[in-house]
């Protein structure tokens, strides 16, 4: 794969980032619009969330069988449509489908990356570009942030609709073909599975994306009820935990790489603990965005050690992995996101109480679940 090749793949996965944390910042005004209820509106994360996860599971098993170009075109496209019906959508559940259908065409670039990734780079690079390409999340995610606070809503999703379109005509014209990759079409799942190793990687991104969506896609509605900031702040708040997870993508994958997997994971997890913790006590606003910062950077320290390890797993399971990785890490987010809308729903504190004890309980077991010995 040449550098242009993972460039196409980086724009491509900023155009798909570029409002999935935005939904979630803007449920307010969404649900304002609709003269409907916050906790209502929010549906509109886990009805992405949960089809992404499921829909992953497949992109894996097919680029085996057909050309990742042919695959990554029909995707796009219709992720580019799925996203101008959701801006010009003029009740809830035409939204509602829309994000289905943005949920199941989304799902295909993150795992195809990976395994490109891990198929064209040598060991001891694959942490800098895995860094690099979710870094390019991150900055579409921050854009889209930070735009959610200023423009209305719709434009959420009519931008990348437009941007989506022009580069889908680019990588039509200079996209090249992966079929040098492919092979027989065949799905292990039931295989990979029974591998040890990968049960508790995969036990453990499960458990983290859960608590993780269960905060994150809450905090606007937190800010909104607790603090009555207006949409501008509750935007730049949120915005903030993508700022930082550039920078976190980044060092987290240089860390992977010299440091070592495990340390990177475990110093991601104990800076979540320390936010969610902190937020259960009332802040000002300078400290609040101080926490929005260490969350960020946590998470993406986190994600991008466990993503490196997955690159690191055997040829025989890398599809499969690379699946799972999107499908665990987006259906645990969706049940993380029910779970966590019910906790916080009867009292915030309550709630951040609860997935903040779990993270520190997941903290302990870090190493017994990914199967590691101490890293020198």
């Amino acid at each position: 794969m040449s550098t242009a090749t993972f460039i196409f793949f980086c724009f491509e996965a900023a155009v798909l980032s570029f409002n999935v944390a935005a939904s979630a910042a803007v449920i307010p005004s969404i649900a304002e619009s609709f003269a409907l209820s916050q906790f209502f509106v929010g549906k509109i994360i886990w009805l992405y969330m949960i089809p992404y996860g499921i829909a992953a599971l497949f992109y894996g098993p097919l680029v085996r069988a057909f050309d990742a170009r042919r695959i990554e075109l029909i995707c796009l496209i219709c992720f580019s449509l799925a996203n101008l019906l959701a801006g010009l959508s003029n009740n809830i559940y035409l939204l509602f489908a829309a994000r289905f259908l943005m949920g199941i065409f989304g799902a295909s670039v993150i795992p195809l990356a990976l395994i490109l990734i891990a198929k064209h780079f040598p060991v001891n690079k694959r942490g800098k570009f895995v860094g690099i390409f979710f870094a390019a999340t991150f900055v579409a995610s921050l854009l889209g942030l930070f735009l959610s606070g200023i423009v209305p809503w719709r434009w959420i999703y009519l931008l990348p609709a437009i941007t989506g379109m022009i580069l889908w005509l680019v990588m039509f014209i200079y996209l090249p073909s992966f079929k040098s990759d492919t092979g027989k079409f065949e799905i292990n799942y039931h295989k990979a599975l029974k591998n040890k190793a990968l049960v508790g990687i995969f036990s453990y991104i499960f458990l983290i994306s859960l608590f993780y969506h269960g905060v994150q896609q809450w905090l606007a509605v937190y800010f909104s009820n607790k603090y009555n900031f207006n949409q501008f702040v509750i935007s730049m708040l949120v915005t903030l935990t993508s700022f930082s997870g550039i920078f976190g993508e980044v060092l987290g994958g240089l860390f992977s790489d010299s440091l070592g997997r495990v340390k990177t994971i475990k110093l991601g997890i104990w800076l979540m603990i320390a936010s969610v913790f902190i937020l259960i006590v009332k802040l000002p606003l300078f400290i609040i965005a101080l926490i929005m910062i260490i969350w960020g950077l946590g998470w993406t320290f986190n994600h991008a050690g466990l993503s490196t390890v997955l690159t690191d797993l055997p040829s025989e399971f890398l599809n499969e992995s690379a699946s799972l990785n999107s499908s665990v890490r987006f259906v645990a987010g969706g049940i993380g996101v029910v779970i966590g809308g019910w906790l916080l729903n009867r009292n915030f504190n309550f709630g951040f109480l609860i997935i903040g004890l779990s993270l520190f309980l997941l903290a302990l077991f870090t190493r017994k679940l990914l199967f590691v010995k101490k890293e020198s």
